[in-house]
């Protein structure tokens, strides 16, 4: 029986990735991805400055490529049977917008001002705002906002990079008329109304990275953002107080897009969502399920019953009724570097080989090229063989994973990573064990944290694309957390957890539950701990406690 397709869009850190998929048993009947261009070039963004942003017409672009991959894999009739479109994107990933919901630097006077594109999810510029969020809510205020969200408000998030980017720049501040989040900017264009007056804006975007709750009426009053800068006044007064949840409908797909792809003009286009949280769905999360979404950072996603939560829960990303599910409450935290920080080493170490090949005119231009290619690309697999066979020496340096700051337990994006222990006898391969080991033991901080507020951990599902491409990583993983950990078969599991939002969305089904259970791609595999090596890493994470402690204390953790 044809139930109908639903595509799920997956807006990444890198790329944009896409899924049509069959609502009745979850097969993927194509896919596509693109990566982002300009952003592939380093364009718009300084790292040494934590300086992140994205063009959007670079996900445009990207989108439509990806999209024309998808339905290049479809016949004719796969396009008339797609009946829903969701959108899953990074965030707080907000830009600037005019009053027709047009991106700031999608206009010829903004077109190359990195202030009035995407603020990446992982772009810090906003520090200082957020610390000036946090001083008001904790100690001027009668009601602290920030409860819901951890009880500290991040640089990563809507308002802090509303602040700075409205004090940083003139000419954005005096062209905005309002900040959207990319999942639902997106998700807008998608239906051909941009109007930010009457966009739907995502209840898991607003509740985890913009303050909104029930428990104060919506976003924090406008009196509140008076008092941290009257210069957020306008913007606050014209957000509305309502949000939507990822089942409901956003509205349907325009002719344009329609016409563009060979879609049906009723197309139902969700609301959207942020891609971790989607990302749980596509990875079949339960109550009391730990889905830990695993790439260039992590998102550590929970969800449990309004009446199991007793209050407000210390130094996490937030608390959100609905973030995931549907009446239940959706936890999150996680680690601002992952993937990255393992991919931060190997560029470390191909950077002299670089320079050497790049100064050398005696060795052909092509050859250099794909010398520099296959060490690219072969380097972390060349450093992972090595340390395999290191598994359960603990006599060797110890690391720090904070390469981009903490997220979890209690955001601080002042620290910074390192690594203790060093010798002239030290490896390669021995430093990249203790980075691995790292990311584990921020992971172990996090759940212990969870399990510290009473909330319970009964088991870990991976996803992401750490989880797929890396065995090591995994069974440190499970070695260090002394826990199982399944690993979801899809490979895409955002862009599947969308198509099952897009699936509810259009009343193909009547529950989340239902389209895990229709769509679910199962598990592919799960690691089980190494008693031995638990035991082991038990003593070193002691040792990661005591040496984040140092870091955090200031003696590493200074600005020079």
């Amino acid at each position: 029986m044809n139930m109908g397709i639903t595509i799920g869009v997956d807006f990444g850190t890198d790329s944009v990735r896409i899924q049509a998929v069959d609502t009745n048993n979850g097969e993927v009947l194509a896919n596509g991805s693109a990566p982002y261009e300009r952003w592939g070039k380093g364009m718009y963004c300084q790292p040494e400055k934590s300086r992140f942003r994205q063009h959007p017409m670079d996900h445009i672009q990207s989108f439509e490529r990806a999209m024309f991959q998808t339905i290049a894999m479809m016949c004719k009739e796969d396009l008339e049977s797609v009946k829903g479109i969701s959108v899953a994107s990074t965030g707080s990933s907000p830009i600037a917008v005019d009053e027709m919901g047009i991106a700031l630097s999608m206009t010829e006077e903004f077109s190359e001002n990195p202030n009035a594109m995407f603020f990446l999810w992982k772009d810090h510029s906003a520090i200082e705002e957020a610390d000036e969020v946090n001083r008001l809510c904790h100690d001027r205020c009668s009601v602290d906002y920030t409860k819901y969200v951890g009880g500290e408000y991040s640089s990563e998030w809507y308002w802090a990079k509303l602040l700075y980017v409205l004090r940083e720049d003139s000419m954005v501040k005096d062209k905005i008329f309002s900040w959207v989040e990319h999942c639902d900017w997106f998700t807008a264009l998608l239906t051909g109304n941009t109007d930010p007056l009457q966009l739907k804006r995502s209840r898991c975007a607003a509740g985890h990275k913009a303050m909104w709750h029930e428990e104060w009426g919506g976003f924090p009053p406008l009196d509140f953002f008076v008092r941290l800068d009257p210069i957020l006044g306008g913007i606050r007064k014209r957000l509305g107080s309502v949000t939507y949840t990822s089942e409901q409908v956003s509205g349907t797909l325009s002719k344009q897009w329609a016409d563009k792809f060979g879609f049906p003009p009723n197309t139902i286009i969700g609301v959207g969502s942020l891609d971790a949280h989607i990302g749980a769905i596509g990875g079949e999360i339960t109550e009391g399920w730990l889905v830990k979404v695993m790439g260039t950072s992590t998102c550590d996603m929970l969800i449990a019953p309004k009446e199991t939560i007793g209050g407000p829960i210390k130094g996490i990303c937030g608390q959100v009724d609905g973030s995931i599910l549907p009446g239940m409450i959706g936890l999150e935290a996680g680690q601002a570097a992952f993937g990255d920080v393992y991919a931060w080493f190997g560029k470390m170490l191909i950077w002299p080989l670089n320079q050497i090949l790049e100064n050398d005119e005696s060795i052909d231009v092509e050859i250099k090229q794909n010398i520099q290619k296959k060490v690219t690309q072969t380097i972390l697999q060349t450093l992972t063989f090595a340390a395999e066979g290191m598994m359960g020496d603990v006599s060797g340096p110890v690391a720090l994973d904070w390469f981009n700051g903490r997220r979890t337990p209690y955001s601080n994006q002042t620290v910074k990573g390192g690594i203790y222990g060093l010798d002239i006898g030290t490896t390669a391969p021995a430093i990249f064990k203790s980075l691995v080991e790292a990311t584990a033991f921020g992971s172990k901080d996090i759940i212990e944290h969870f399990k510290g507020q009473g909330v319970q951990v009964h088991g870990i599902i991976g996803i992401g694309g750490v989880a797929y491409k890396s065995n090591f990583v995994m069974q440190v993983l499970a070695d260090v957390l002394d826990q199982p950990i399944k690993v979801i078969k899809s490979e895409q599991p955002v862009a599947l957890g969308a198509a099952m939002a897009a699936a509810v969305s259009a009343k193909i089904h009547h529950s989340f539950g239902q389209a895990q259970k229709r769509m679910g791609a199962g598990f592919d595999k799960e690691f089980i701990p190494n008693p031995i090596n638990t035991q082991k890493y038990k003593r070193l994470y002691e040792g990661y406690k005591s040496f984040g402690g140092f870091v955090e204390e200031g003696a590493l953790s200074r600005e020079y």
